[in-house]
């Protein structure tokens, strides 16, 4: 058997549905050499169950805390409004929503520069542990800030610096887990997200009530205490955040170690071989402008970024206006920051249980649009009965709660959807760089459409956010024809035929352009 055989053709029709190994000859398909492809065959499926218990003990939940602390940064502006932000900065008009904006222009500018910084660090801890602990000490500098424009300042460079983590988290995932393993692994970093809304309520309720120590108002001790909080997780993760298999041998045996190499290999396919001369500057950086370029004309990462904005415009909309919304049911700000809560645990609860059923069922797209779908009916109904919406309080509060349960499942399918069918690791890092910097601009749109002057209907805000969600459905709709129709096209190639005109090298190269590889569904 020859090391030939591309295994990027593979990754889709013979991974199993949450198994643990797979048939030799599937192996052996997907390019591996026979020993290593007997290794995969023989390793016990307890083993197997072992080993990701090691790596989930590990690295998700260091990951799952950084998530949580990146979404509370960005998002605890909408608590401190409450609790006199505005007032004290002398904020008027569209202050607030420019404040909300600027944050994602510089974090969308940054999102591709951040990941190739990423892959020049051989370990992604250190980079990871650099840019959480500056955007931590960015966070605790915006509770001592004096005016309008330190507001500003501070919530663009904390853009600048949020931006790296996500897309490195989700690029790391990749690295870690093959395919089949992914999407639960994704919905719990969405869990964290979800859960960061339910603890920006609590915690800005407790917190709030720190104010007049120090002469300082509650909403700059939110900022204050859990910047400190950012810098201590930013601190801990150059230790605890762990970076491959390689470099985790004090806590993964050797055989271990081989096994999830491997697996990487068989799934995400490549050797990390160059096409190109290693030693040859000028040829690599020829190769670095092709990747580029095979990112920023792939068809398939803007249909992603669709399928993301459809879920960060409701998501971010709701996040930064939530807390007034249920101002504006009767409640004090106190109790408002403690009913924003429970919406959020019933979105971390339903995003782990849709993605576990997600991942058995090896099929993205009826649970990305269910959510989207339900989201429809949502803000429909928070709509039509939002200019009276404290006569409705428990059917208006249900459906925030329904929101919520919805819009986190969204992303975690399509960005999972996303890793699966970018075979190439460069690509991978770059496109899921690309899908979440463009998907944010749904940030932007979320920080404007929620406008004071129109509180409590919102109409601009409610229109926008369905306008979105419609978009959202489209795209995921297409992208699966798409991808079915390219499937069937390359199906009906002649394997040797391929094999005898293109070279390994050529066909890693390629990518999920390769004739042999096939896109999942």
């Amino acid at each position: 058997m020859t090391t030939r055989s591309i295994r990027q053709d593979t990754t889709i029709g013979l991974e199993e549905k949450g198994g643990s190994v797979t048939h030799l000859e599937t192996h052996l398909a997907a390019g591996l050499e026979v020993q290593d492809a007997q290794f995969l065959h023989d390793f016990p499926k307890d083993k197997h169950t072992k080993v990701f218990r090691k790596v989930d003990i590990r690295l998700m939940p260091m990951l799952m805390a950084l998530y949580l602390v990146s979404n509370l940064d960005r998002a605890n502006i909408g608590n401190a409004k409450i609790e006199g932000l505005e007032k004290d900065l002398k904020m008027t008009g569209t202050d607030y929503n420019v404040a909300n904006m600027i944050f994602f222009v510089s974090y969308i500018v940054c999102e591709i520069p951040a990941n190739s910084i990423m892959l020049l660090f051989k370990r992604p801890s250190n980079w990871i542990g650099l840019i959480v602990t500056i955007w931590g000490i960015i966070m605790t500098c915006t509770g001592l800030t004096r005016n309008y424009g330190g507001l500003v300042a501070c919530r663009f460079l904390l853009g600048i610096f949020e931006a790296g983590f996500f897309p490195g988290a989700v690029f790391l995932l990749s690295q870690w887990y093959p395919p089949h393993m992914t999407q639960f692994r994704m919905s719990l970093l969405y869990c964290a997200a979800a859960l960061s809304g339910a603890f920006s309520g609590l915690m800005a309720a407790g917190i709030a009530e720190m104010k007049g120590i120090g002469g300082y108002n509650g909403w700059r001790w939110i900022f204050l205490i859990e910047g400190l909080l950012t810098v201590l997780l930013g601190v801990g993760s150059f230790w605890l955040l762990p970076d491959s298999p390689e470099h985790s041998r004090k806590w993964l045996k050797d055989e271990e170690v081989t096994y999830l190499n491997l697996l990487h290999r068989r799934y995400r396919g490549s050797k990390q071989e160059q096409a190109v001369d290693p030693d040859t500057i000028v040829e690599k950086k020829k190769e670095k402008r092709k990747q580029f370029y095979a990112v920023m004309t792939d068809w398939q990462l803007y249909l992603q970024a669709f399928i993301f904005m459809a879920s960060a415009v409701p998501t971010y909309a709701l996040k930064f206006t939530l807390p007034q919304i249920i101002v504006n049911m009767g409640f004090t700000s106190t109790t408002a920051q403690l009913l924003s809560a429970p919406p959020y645990i019933a979105g971390a609860l339903s995003a782990v249980t849709v993605a576990t059923f997600s991942d058995r069922s090896g099929w993205r797209l009826p649970f990305i649009c269910v959510p989207l779908l339900m989201m429809t009916v949502s803000y429909a109904v928070l709509f039509s009965f939002s200019d009276k919406i404290a006569n409705h309080v428990a059917l208006c509060y249900t459906f925030v709660v329904i929101t919520t349960m919805s819009v986190y499942n969204v992303i975690p399918g399509g960005n999972t959807w996303t890793l699966n069918n970018l075979p190439n690791p460069n690509k991978r890092a770059l496109g899921i760089a690309l899908v979440i910097g463009v998907g944010n601009i749904g940030g932007i749109v979320g920080s404007f459409i929620f406008l004071s002057s129109e509180s409590p209907r919102y109409q601009t805000g409610w229109g926008t956010c369905l306008g979105f969600i419609v978009l959202g459905i489209v795209a995921a709709c297409s992208l699966e024809v798409g991808y079915t129709v390219i499937n069937k096209k390359r199906g009906k190639l002649d394997r040797d035929e391929i094999l005898a005109k293109y070279d390994e090298a050529e066909l890693h190269r390629l990518g999920d352009r390769s004739p042999l590889f096939k896109y999942t569904l």
